[in-house]
């Protein structure tokens, strides 16, 4: 009986598993969404020297909760020309591609729904077809605004993706698969992270990734200042808040891409250096870091029940430090039993997921940082750095890379010095291109100035 009990679990693991992990991150997804906003605010306002949301549950950390209620509670306005079908469908559109495109992505050695050997091309495809969700919602408005946000949008990520695409294929070409695990494996094999062999790819990516989800400084189909809110005008209650939500899940989704190809996924800093190795009990310290010193800030809460919770949050931080530390304390133990090496086999899966996520983190928080640093570009400036300069150094990039890796595996070239030496020819030339496009670009002002000034006399 219990032979053919556990027969019948493996049978269904590979398929209860994926589900599991499906469900998870539906139900977890509007929520970490939710907080990602509050995180915002409280990015911003820090920067900003002002208060952020701080009145609605302690520090605040009841918000999301407030604003999901109040949406689902505010009327939803259906513009009277409006079609209907196409109005009611655009926003869930564009979620569910956001939510479909992380059905490939490895967080952890453990914890993927789907390891799909074309992986990378099924992500970048579904991820891509969320612009569907944003034209037809302009287009099914009946509004200028909106249509004029929609076509807008829909030119910068078609201007953006391609840049985007062809610094994916750099790494590409130094994993040699399309598979998202093999990827990150590659790189646990090399020993490094494709940063270090590809930072010109890694910042092409950063940049298109950026504006692929609109975000300032390239925010320009949710321009407040000339389209009142772009492609959304129109959209009110929860299915506006269904665009925000896919915008802010391809957030996660550009994010987890960029950990994946240059970032190494769910490995360490430099994971096959032995003398690093201490390393890996930095997640258990930083847990118990915040634990301190969330008690530190306990005492100088004003009411009883922010200092109540503030304790609650560093028991939570010390129990996650308690969870990261059991695997450690388990393979060091000598003459282990049955439990400990249970235990111990839990380490590839708990400290791969924090670092994955430590990383998307990172990637998100340059996000916000960004956002309140740069001022918003025109529109026709916006275009220029992705025609005449991304797409042209993306290019370029593709086959310095494709030349290095010649000069390794044909030429016998060490790695460390044919890539860098085809990063830095790939750096000079887009200096190049730079100082041309500033210089044009300078032309331009001027002669708009000249024939300004004429109108005028």
């Amino acid at each position: 009986m219990a032979h053919a009990l556990q027969a019948s679990l493996e049978a269904v693991k590979p398929f209860l598993l994926p589900l599991i992990y499906a469900v998870a991150i539906v139900a977890a997804l509007p929520l970490i969404a939710g907080y990602m906003v509050l995180m915002e605010r409280k990015v911003m306002a820090h920067m900003q020297v002002r208060l952020g949301p701080v009145r609605v549950g302690p520090h605040g950390l009841l918000q999301p909760i407030a604003d999901a209620f109040k949406l689902l509670l505010k009327e939803d306005i259906i513009p009277e020309n409006a079609d209907r079908l196409v109005f009611w469908l655009a926003p869930m559109l564009s979620m569910t591609a956001a939510m479909l495109a992380m059905a490939a992505l490895p967080f952890g050695p453990g914890f993927q729904i789907a390891d799909l050997n074309i992986g990378l091309l099924f992500v970048v495809g579904i991820s891509s077809m969320g612009i569907f969700g944003t034209v037809l919602g302009g287009w099914a408005s009946n509004s200028h605004y909106s249509l004029l946000g929609a076509l807008r949008s829909a030119a910068q990520l078609v201007s953006y993706e391609t840049a985007a695409g062809m610094a994916v294929v750099g790494a590409l070409l130094l994993a040699g698969t399309l598979s998202l695990r093999n990827i990150v494996e590659m790189q646990e094999n090399t020993g490094m992270w494709f940063l270090f062999v590809a930072p010109v790819g890694f910042f092409i990516y950063l940049v298109a990734s950026i504006a692929e989800t609109n975000r300032a400084p390239f925010d320009m189909p949710e321009a407040d200042s000339e389209l009142v809110a772009g492609y959304m005008t129109e959209f009110s209650g929860f299915r506006w808040a269904l665009y925000f939500l896919a915008e802010y899940t391809n957030m996660i989704v550009v994010a987890s891409i960029a950990t994946t190809l240059f970032l190494g996924g769910w490995l360490r800093p430099f994971p096959t250096t032995h003398w690093l190795n201490f390393l890996d009990w930095l997640p258990a310290a930083l847990m118990l870091g915040l634990a301190g010193y969330s008690l530190y800030r306990a005492p100088k809460q004003p009411v009883m029940i922010q200092k109540f919770v503030m304790v609650l949050v560093a028991g939570m931080f010390v129990a996650c430090a308690a969870i990261l530390v059991a695997p450690m304390v388990a393979t060091h133990i000598a003459g282990a039993s049955s439990m400990a090496l249970l235990v111990a086999s839990w380490k590839p899966a708990l400290h791969g997921g924090f670092w994955f996520l430590l990383k998307v983190f990172l990637y998100i928080y340059l996000f916000m940082w960004l956002r309140y640093t740069f001022p918003r570009y025109r529109f026709d400036q916006l275009m220029r750095l992705s025609w005449q300069f991304l797409i042209p150094v993306s290019i370029v990039n593709v086959m310095g890379i494709a030349l290095g890796l010649a000069l390794h595996r044909q030429w016998g070239w060490s790695y460390w010095v044919a890539l860098p030496m085809t990063t830095a020819i790939t750096l000079l030339i887009a200096a190049a291109l730079a100082r041309t496009g500033e210089k044009k670009e300078k032309d331009e002002a001027v002669v708009g100035e000249f024939w300004g000034t004429g109108r005028d006399a």
